[in-house]
């Protein structure tokens, strides 16, 4: 089977960008997902705030995955489900299995939308025990809002993420209480706008600089050890189910087996400004590049990666290998940086944003770009730099980089406030 442009992965990243493509390119635009149901994670998030930057609208997880999947059948693409991409036949064509066989897929584009997952629990190497009642989010939403199963009485969330909240909100719709969420750092990773009111209003206790070193049970959850990082300190806690929130690891074996260069910080595809991957005609969007951001940035990507779709299907030259484009790279306590080429000059990322991850807590950073040991462009933010997720970095300090001067630095410095001059830009 021959398509214009081959979209794998059926979430918010992949079926914007078939909104986008399909109504705008001569021939089928086809997305592929091997579950039963186009939406990827919000489908079974079933609770509020999706939508809010693509869509302008404040919906529950599966009417966002709804509203998505419409919109891109709406717009002429094609959607088929419980289809596994297995490998690659060559650059441009894929190995698919079905329940209606198996074939091959070739594509004059192809757009990886694969997304991210949680790290379980032996990745995690948290010793003691194999009970039953140990989930990651994605499990146990799936368990509580498409099958309607029953999870157990009182949990602990390893993890005080956004995801961490919604695990908790998705634990209370089952019955089940929250008695205790651990944070290994000195603040929770969540924004204090969803923090403060899940602390007040759901009665949950937070534990920050605490760790979750064992889990005890036979046939089920009987309880975890939790260890205080300051001290070293020991309690028990007792608990029937364990839920690992969070450390996102991108989906990746696609990629890797399809050759692309894969970036050592991030461990998902290398990609300039415009979405390219190291492979011409193959990009990728969404948190498969990166982990992780929300459902509705993922879907701007998916609109932002359009655009050198296109490009390529008119054969328009761009991308890493275009002259002048330079690699963006970080330093401590920046852990990795997303997109990592750039042309100077030329168009931006997504939402004019590099994405960036941090170990340490800065209220109000200041992003210094150097090129050559020269000082190319600063930024002092008004949102702080802080570990457990995305911090988010203004294009606009790369624009007066040298196509000629080498790699981009960039570093964050400001008060520290935890530990694992410029113009004052508005929030991101």
């Amino acid at each position: 089977m021959n398509v214009r442009v081959l979209i794998v992965g059926g979430g918010p990243a992949g079926l914007t960008a078939a909104a986008a493509l399909a109504p705008r390119v001569d021939g089928p635009v086809l997305v592929l997902d091997r579950e039963r149901t186009m939406g990827g994670i919000p489908r079974h998030s079933d609770h509020p705030g999706y939508g809010l930057r693509d869509l302008r609208r404040f919906i529950s997880g599966p009417a966002y995955a709804r509203r998505l999947t419409d919109l891109a059948a709406a717009a002429g693409a094609q959607l088929e489900t419980e289809a596994m991409v297995t490998g690659w036949a060559s650059s441009h064509a894929v190995e698919v299995t079905s329940p209606r066989g198996r074939r091959t897929m070739t594509a004059d584009a192809v757009v990886l939308a694969t997304g991210a997952r949680e790290r379980p629990r032996p990745a995690r190497l948290i010793p003691g025990d194999r009970p039953d009642g140990v989930y990651t989010t994605g499990q146990l939403q799936n368990l509580v809002h498409l099958h309607h199963a029953e999870v157990g009485r009182r949990a602990v969330v390893i993890g005080a993420e956004l995801v961490s909240w919604s695990a908790v909100l998705t634990l209370r719709e089952a019955g089940c209480r929250t008695v205790l969420m651990t944070s290994e750092f000195d603040r929770p990773e969540a924004y204090a706008a969803f923090h403060l009111p899940g602390r007040v209003g759901l009665r949950v206790p937070v534990r920050t600089r605490h760790r979750v070193v064992a889990i005890h049970g036979k046939g089920r959850v009987s309880g975890v050890d939790v260890e205080d990082l300051r001290t070293g300190k020991r309690s028990f806690v007792a608990c029937d189910t364990v839920i690992t929130t969070g450390d996102w690891i991108p989906d990746h074996e696609l990629a890797r087996l399809g050759g692309l260069t894969i970036d050592a910080g991030t461990l998902g595809p290398r990609v300039d400004a415009g979405l390219r991957t190291s492979a011409p005609g193959v990009f990728a969007a969404g948190n498969l590049l990166h982990p992780v951001d929300t459902a509705d940035v993922a879907a701007l990507d998916g609109r932002h990666v359009a655009a050198a779709v296109l490009d390529h299907l008119a054969a328009v030259p761009r991308g890493s290998s275009a002259p002048g484009a330079v690699e963006v790279v970080v330093d401590a306590p920046l852990q990795w940086v997303s997109p990592q080429i750039v042309e100077p000059g030329g168009p931006g990322p997504s939402r004019d944003r590099f994405l960036a991850w941090t170990t340490v807590f800065q209220r109000f950073p200041t992003v210094t770009a150097t090129q050559g040991g020269r000082v190319i462009g600063s930024v002092r933010l008004a949102w702080p730099a802080a570990p457990g997720r995305v911090f988010r970095i203004p294009f606009s300090v790369v624009r007066d980089a040298d196509p000629n001067g080498g790699p981009v630095h960039l570093s964050v410095t400001g008060r520290r406030e935890s530990t694992v001059s410029g113009t004052v830009a508005s929030p991101g």
